[in-house]
């Protein structure tokens, strides 16, 4: 076949910027007739259309386009692996290493992670980036960062191995005093009397809490959302809401004027994983990385798992 390696360059850039051929193109520094010329070529050496367009616009993907965009990105990110590989095989425990993680994650579970890290690896270059589950995801997928720590999402990334860490549990926190802090059998009708302060929908934590509460037939009223739960519990102190949170970000020592309630019962907990691409060169400060975050996670587990998820050699 006479396809090209530029040709499923731009069939990313194009399913990156929204379906929009002038944002890929000046993405990609071409022109707009050059991209639509070179998928219009790549669509007839494969034989079918890669994308649907009405009015010759754009507008999504077709069912076989979405096997190759899903080929194009393995492609891609196995073309990164292998610009990389050189360095990654001569630096020893030297070079960057970029990880991405929520808030909650940055926030209380790799600060010793990444103190430990820094006293065994002082010449790694570590670099924390942020956002929510999908967001970090995709950085990883397109090879701007090594792995993800963060919670499930709802957006499949079938290119990223999951490794799961451990599970997060939920907790109610309130301002001191509020009566759903004493009320003898905590439900969740009683939880939905009440204003909520909980997590963005993007997360886990929001999502899987809305479908329990609508299971149970009840609609509870979110007075606010965000992604960041220092701030939820900032406004839970100023007595604007009850707040559904992890229990990690709940310390009796340090968050004057709340106070939390175990709720690990009643609402789904969430699932911590550490996201990577299965060609990703295992560094051992990468396997160390891992373990340290979640020890049951072992440089021969971590291995395996990644040889499960390519399946067997052709």
């Amino acid at each position: 076949m006479r396809l090209k390696l530029q040709q499923l360059r731009y069939v990313l850039e194009i399913v990156r910027q929204g379906n929009h051929l002038s944002a890929a193109a000046a993405a990609l520094n071409t022109s707009q007739p050059g991209v639509s010329r070179q998928i219009q070529l790549l669509e007839i050496e494969l034989g079918f259309e890669i994308f649907v367009r009405t009015r010759n616009r754009i507008v999504g993907l077709t069912e076989p386009g979405e096997i190759v965009v899903s080929i194009a990105q393995r492609i891609a990110t196995d073309i990164a692996a292998l610009k990389t590989l050189k360095n990654d095989m001569h630096s020893g425990n030297r070079g960057a290493f970029t990880i991405c993680s929520t808030h909650s994650q940055a926030r209380y579970i790799l600060p010793r992670v990444v103190e430990q890290f820094a006293s065994r690896y002082p010449e790694v270059r570590l670099q924390l980036k942020q956002g929510d589950p999908e967001e970090i995801c995709a950085l990883v997928e397109a090879g701007e960062a090594d792995l993800a720590v963060c919670t499930e999402t709802k957006r499949p990334f079938p290119n990223l191995v999951k490794l799961d860490c451990f599970e997060l549990k939920r907790c109610i926190v309130a301002k001191r005093g509020h009566p759903i802090l004493s009320v003898p059998e905590l439900t969740l009708a009683e939880i939905a009397k009440y204003p909520l302060i909980t997590y963005d929908e993007r997360y886990s934590g929001r999502w899987k809490m809305m479908k329990a509460f609508a299971d149970a037939g009840l609609e509870p009223k979110i007075a606010m959302s965000g992604i960041d739960a220092d701030v939820c519990k900032t406004y839970v102190a100023l007595g604007l809401g009850i707040a559904i949170l992890g229990t990690i970000v709940f310390d009796p020592n340090r968050d004057d004027g709340i106070e939390a309630r175990d709720a690990d019962d009643l609402l789904p907990s969430s699932t911590i994983q550490i996201a990577l691409r299965p060609n990703t060169y295992l560094r051992p400060y990468l396997l160390d990385f891992i373990q340290s975050v979640a020890p049951e996670l072992t440089p021969s587990v971590v291995r395996r798992t990644i040889r499960e998820f390519q399946g067997p050699a052709i």
